[in-house]
This record gives C-alpha cells, sequence and structure tokens, in this order.
C-alpha cells in the first residue's frame, strides 16, 4: 500500500513539474465585476506554446498563450470589448483556476475544466 500512495504521489508531482498537455475543449465559468457567464474554448498546445479559439458572450476570436509548468495564460482580441486576458494555475485534478481581465467588462476569476 506504501508502495502504491509512494508512486502516486511521484505521479502527480511529476504531472506538476512537467505541466500537463491543454489540447482539447474547455469550458470556463467566469464571474466578473458586471456579471457571469461561460466560455468555450478550443486549445493546441505545442510545447509551451498555445493557440486556439474562443467562444461565448463577446463572440468568438483567436487566442494565444503559453503553458509553463503548471502556469498558464492566454489572451484574445475581442474587438469593442477589448483585450482578454486569462492567467491561472492548473491544479492536481487538472482544473485551471485564476483571474481574467475582460476589457472594458471588468475584471474576475475564472474556473476552466476540459471536457471529455
Amino acid at each position: 500500500m506504501r508502495r502504491l500512495l509512494a508512486l502516486l504521489g511521484l505521479a502527480l508531482l511529476s504531472w506538476a513539474v512537467l505541466g500537463a498537455d491543454l489540447t482539447g475543449t474547455w469550458s470556463a465559468e467566469v464571474v466578473l465585476d458586471a456579471g457571469s457567464g461561460t466560455a468555450s474554448f478550443v486549445f493546441k498546445q505545442t510545447g509551451d506554446n498555445l493557440t486556439g479559439t474562443y467562444t461565448g458572450v463577446v463572440g468568438s476570436a483567436n487566442v494565444t498563450g503559453t503553458v509553463k509548468g503548471t502556469d498558464v495564460e492566454w489572451s484574445f482580441d475581442a474587438g469593442d470589448a477589448g483585450k482578454i486576458s486569462y492567467k491561472g494555475k492548473i491544479d492536481a485534478s487538472g482544473k485551471i483556476t485564476g483571474t481574467v481581465q475582460y476589457g472594458q467588462l471588468g475584471n474576475g476569476k475564472f474556473t476552466a475544466e476540459k471536457q471529455k
């Protein structure tokens, strides 16, 4: 039993150090000063680079960002709403939590989960 727990702990530590592959579809619950909503992202990760698309309240846009270990950030231009930037950390369960600056719509927090 101890050996199994040690292997599990080592696997989680390796995952946290090496980072996760964020490639796939993600759903983010966003809470802003002005209200809340859901955003959808389709990411492709190549090394530390993150690209993809956003779909949500302000329409759709191309996304660019970076992944460094468990730190992740991405942004996109939302036209009249301005630049929207997400910055978060990937936790041991694979969720991303962090802060978001939603252009002229205000600041807030988000939690994102990869869709299966």
